[in-house]
């Protein structure tokens, strides 16, 4: 078991490597967040960021840092450099829980909480796609994993610790925002109030806490004061910090948002969690402070989250490691009952019809490239763990051997059907696009990038090097992109007919969904 624990991160690594290696940027995020590391390393920024020259104060400046520094080594931006920085605070993660409760929970328990971590819906996705959320989840989950180690120590905690826990907690901050030291406030607040420590604050958020958090911040602000002005540290301080959380600007939702996104965030796992807990409440199991501590972690963060104006699935991110291991934890303890079994047996019916469902979508949704091989086979996959999950369940047993069943079957999947992303990369992203647009500007020597009706193109100039200019339908028939090269969707130029009158008889090339058209 001991193997299994070490080698589980290279396990992981395997099954994600086709995508981190051969997909596309998706134009969403990924794409803009290298136009703006572009846009700042021409401008000589570092603090202080532009996006499509508007000011960007979004974002804190350490992962777009990491986009610039990954250009600057490699010449270019790599999707597998970039990607490890998503994966690897993923690995640290699941090596900080699993060190966190080993004195709790014997070894198998604690392989099955990686592998129910890792397999979780939302946790899988930002462990591969390019976003700071999981690396500001590793700072997070490293200081509240080292305020425990102060917590428990009979002599208050080491120096070196009572030294990390603010570095921790500003290294979130940095990276994505006031998140990143509310949850760690918050959090150990509620835990200390509930076992009655309050009067113990000071030892985690005394002089030397808000020291270290003061000159850090002090530091970021006046080099962002150097960079983009007054008006740009009002942007990052108020607008987007106060303004989001009281009346939201984008991704505005209602108060019970996260008790709706939570259940497809912690997916497959996220019925078994709940009755876990379930049967927790209706024993009355007693719980301990590492229990208590990881309730109040959940409790506060979704309580805080929901109080805020602007919300979107991904935010709750820091607290899914502490849904799955607290329900571990609990359960060690509960009486076995169907209810657990049926609640690993229900995902395990749906891997059973993975390979029924991937075919049926590809000609439902006349998808044709559903229908290759590589995403059949993946299918297959989850269908042969799923029937193999279910004929290993045993009522009265925690399901562990199911559990990771499930989990190896869904990683199989998923370096299967990775294999199928190149063929898949025209719908995905713009670079494909984007070379052919260069090309048939160079053959036919046409100056200028036009676009109509695209989704979020602005980002093409991390690919064609120059800004494109989006256009409307009387623009394009006026001639306004006359000389250039047109770039639209295949699937809007059907619904249109004044386009299409436009671009008949001119040479086209289609890429994936979208066509490119010479307008000389």
């Amino acid at each position: 078991m001991k193997n299994r624990l070490r080698y589980l991160p290279y396990v992981f690594l395997l099954a994600l490597l086709p995508v981190m290696v051969l997909r596309d940027f998706t134009p969403s995020n990924e794409l803009r967040y290298l136009s703006i590391a572009d846009e700042a390393s021409r401008d000589g920024r570092f603090f202080a960021f532009t996006n499509q020259g508007e000011p960007y104060a979004d974002k804190p400046p350490l992962y777009l840092w990491i986009v610039m520094l990954g250009k600057t080594l490699f010449g270019g931006h790599r999707m597998w450099f970039l990607a490890l920085f998503s994966f690897v605070p993923a690995m640290v993660i699941l090596r900080t829980m699993d060190r966190w409760v080993r004195s709790e929970l014997d070894e198998r328990a604690r392989f099955c909480g990686a592998m129910m971590l890792m397999s979780s819906a939302l946790f899988l996705g930002l462990a591969v796609f390019l976003r700071m959320d999981m690396l500001m989840c590793m700072f997070i989950t490293l200081a509240l994993h080292t305020f425990w180690r102060i917590y428990s120590s009979p002599d208050g905690g080491s120096s070196r610790d009572r030294t990390l826990f603010p570095v921790f907690v500003f290294a979130a901050l940095f990276t994505k925002g006031p998140v990143g030291v509310l949850v760690p406030l918050l959090s150990t607040v509620v835990f200390l109030a509930v076992t009655k420590r309050l009067r113990t604050l000071g030892r985690y958020w005394g002089l030397r806490s808000w020291a270290i958090l003061s000159a850090g911040c002090a530091l970021w602000f006046f080099m962002v004061w150097r960079d983009g002005g007054t008006e740009y540290l009002n942007n990052l301080l108020f607008h987007q910090t106060i303004d989001r959380a009281v009346d939201a600007f984008h991704h505005k939702a209602p108060v019970y948002y996260y008790l709706i996104t939570m259940w497809y965030s912690l997916a497959p796992w996220s019925l078994l969690i709940a009755c876990v807990w379930g049967m927790a409440a209706a024993e009355r199991v007693r719980l301990t402070d590492l229990e208590k501590f990881f309730g109040a972690i959940i409790l506060s963060t979704l309580a805080m989250l929901s109080a805020f104006s602007s919300k979107i699935a991904v935010y709750l991110a820091p607290t899914f490691p502490f849904f799955v291991y607290s329900a571990l934890l609990v359960s060690s303890r509960l009486r076995r009952n169907g209810w657990i079994t049926a609640a690993v047996a229900a995902p395990a019916a749906l891997w059973c019809a993975g390979v029924v469902g991937v075919v049926a979508a590809g000609y439902a949704f006349d998808v044709e490239i559903v229908r290759n091989g590589w995403c059949v086979a993946a299918g297959g996959v989850l269908s042969l763990s799923g029937a193999w999950a279910l004929a290993r369940l045993r009522r009265g047993d925690f399901p562990y051997e199911s559990i990771n069943i499930l989990v190896a079957g869904l990683m199989a999947a998923v370096f299967v059907g990775g294999l199928a992303l190149p063929r898949m990369n025209d719908e995905i992203g713009y670079a494909s696009v984007c070379r052919a647009a260069e090309e048939v500007a160079a053959e036919k020597g046409l100056s200028g990038y036009y676009v109509w009706r695209m989704h979020r193109p602005e980002s093409m100039d991390v690919y064609l090097g120059e800004d494109v200019v989006e256009v409307e339908t009387d623009e394009a028939v006026a001639g306004r992109c006359a000389a250039g090269v047109l770039i639209l969707p295949e699937r809007r130029l059907e619904r249109d007919e004044a386009m299409r009158g436009l671009v008949a008889g001119r040479e086209m090339r289609r890429v994936g969904g979208y066509m490119v058209v010479s307008m000389e």
